[in-house]
């Protein structure tokens, strides 16, 4: 059965698309960028901080879907600039300390809101 997610802890899903659905035993996140869930307004800063604020806003899609960082199996990084791959990494390896989740990382020649990042990934759930 699927069931949809969604938590007023992330931004919410502008469009036709859902924050997460769990299913089977895996919960399957749409991407997420670095927009505030408090404010709906994107951050500022450069691509360590819409980094962090990219992967925080997942953690609280992935805690809603009663999973967490720990049980991510594959994510895949967008990246507006290729060259900012180090930046993102250092950022990315702070949340995925052991045991990393396979992952895929593409430059991407536009981003929605002209992002520098977004992440969408793939989780356990469940015992």
């Amino acid at each position: 059965m699927k069931t949809i997610i969604s938590t007023e802890a992330a931004p919410k899903a502008i469009g036709p698309y859902s924050q997460a659905v769990v299913m089977n035993g895996f919960a399957f996140l749409s991407g997420q960028i670095p927009l505030d869930p408090a404010t709906g307004q994107l951050i500022d800063g450069d691509v360590a901080a819409q980094t962090a604020r990219v992967l925080e806003n997942l953690k609280a899609v992935l805690e809603a879907c009663g999973s967490s960082l720990g049980r991510v199996v594959k994510t895949t990084v967008f990246l507006k600039d290729m060259g900012e791959f180090a930046r993102m990494n250092e950022v990315y390896g702070g949340y995925f300390k052991e045991n990393p989740p396979a992952r895929a990382t593409v430059e991407a020649a536009r981003l929605p809101r002209d992002v520098r990042v977004e992440i969408d990934c793939i989780a356990t759930v469940g015992d």
